[in-house]
């Protein structure tokens, strides 16, 4: 059977490497994950006791339409519910976006070391993934794509991904950046502008703005959000969207109709409305950033200030090597080769303890590998 180049040269996206594997691998009674920006609290436990009372009803099929879930997102975040839908992860989402606005050849554009699922979801739906590079500082350069999208109208570029804030980097676009590049963009009826706002609860910078602050000014924008980071429902795979009812309408259409299973949206339903686990979740975040500046600085290591809840530093070392040596001490971080830095590393912010074993480690590792020169 014939298959298309662009599913043979798909390069799959590459999880953080599980507890389980790198105990088993590595011979381990005791692994520290902050390789995949989970929450180190858990879940919400309005989430987790919302849930043992739906578990009796678990033969029944989910609620296709997820009203109870949308009513909530409506009163949460001050959209009408036609403007509003979740699927199974943002994954779902971008991979659906991409299906619905993409004809085969036609182009996806984003950013250098953004996420990798926008080009994943672009090559599986025969489109073509165009990157621009970072801008000083490790930052998705706003001028940049809007250029880019002008100067190549022959790449017939229908989707605009921009995670803000970024992973891996933690770099986010000021409101001013999105403001003047919106003012180029917005309110074409070519190309849809899609902001990744996964790591949003976690900002701390006074000149970020979400764009849903925008979405009544411009007709081609959606905003993405995630329950994986700060309410710490990563296991139930949920994501949802903002954008124009008509986009809504065609998604719905599109989507599988049981696409976000019954537990994944009483948790979610529930963790929207745990105001003081929201709260914790941004402290620990923050105090753990901090940490982790402080520990980086002292053992000479440049790292990118970072609005998520992670931090990426560069080991000055070949990562390959140092994450290595930490795997076989316990410590799960995120080599980042895949985005082409070969000697820099991710690591999450995890409980106190989690924060501080890492760091230990990693000190000992940066004395048994030596520095690239």
């Amino acid at each position: 059977m014939k298959i298309s180049p662009e599913i043979l040269n798909l390069v799959p996206y590459k999880p953080g490497k599980p507890i389980s594997e790198t105990q088993r691998e590595y011979g381990l009674k005791t692994v520290i994950k902050l390789a995949s920006n989970e929450n180190p609290l858990g879940p919400s436990p309005k989430a987790m006791a919302a849930v043992k009372l739906a578990l009796d009803h678990q033969q029944l099929y989910p609620d296709p339409s997820h009203y109870e879930l949308l009513q909530t997102i409506s009163k949460e975040w001050g959209f009408p519910t036609q403007q509003l839908a979740v699927g199974n992860g943002s994954d779902e989402l971008i991979d659906l976006l991409t299906r619905i606005f993409c004809e085969p050849k036609e182009g996806v554009l984003s950013s250098v070391a953004a996420f990798n699922a926008y080009e994943v979801s672009a090559q599986a739906n025969r489109a073509i993934i165009r990157k621009v590079p970072l801008a000083k500082g490790y930052r998705f350069d706003m001028k940049a794509i809007a250029d880019h999208f002008f100067a190549h109208p022959e790449q017939n570029i229908r989707l605009i991904f921009i995670s803000n804030p970024n992973n891996p980097t933690g770099t986010y676009a000021t409101q001013q950046e999105i403001e003047e590049f919106l003012a180029r963009l917005g309110n074409r009826d070519d190309v849809m502008i899609v902001f990744d706002e996964a790591y949003n609860e976690f900002v701390r910078a006074t000149d970020y703005v979400s764009a849903q602050k925008y979405m009544s000014q411009y007709k081609n924008l959606i905003v993405l959000r995630t329950f994986s980071k700060i309410y710490g429902l990563a296991g139930f795979r949920i994501g949802a969207m903002i954008a124009p009812a008509e986009v809504v309408e065609v998604f719905n259409r599109v989507r599988k109709p049981f696409n976000v299973n019954d537990l994944a949206q009483v948790a979610a339903n529930a963790a929207l409305q745990d105001k003081e686990f929201i709260e914790r979740s941004q402290q620990i975040c923050w105090k753990g950033l901090d940490y982790f500046y402080k520990k980086l600085e002292e053992l000479g290591l440049p790292y990118i200030p970072s609005q998520g809840n992670f931090v990426m530093f560069d080991t000055l070392r070949d990562a390959a090597k140092v994450n290595e040596a930490l795997l076989r001490r316990g410590i799960i971080m995120r080599p980042i080769l895949n985005y082409g830095f070969k000697t820099h590393m991710r690591v999450s912010v995890g409980l106190e303890h989690e924060n501080e074993a890492a760091m230990n480690a990693l000190a000992e590792v940066l004395k048994e590998i030596p520095v690239l020169v």
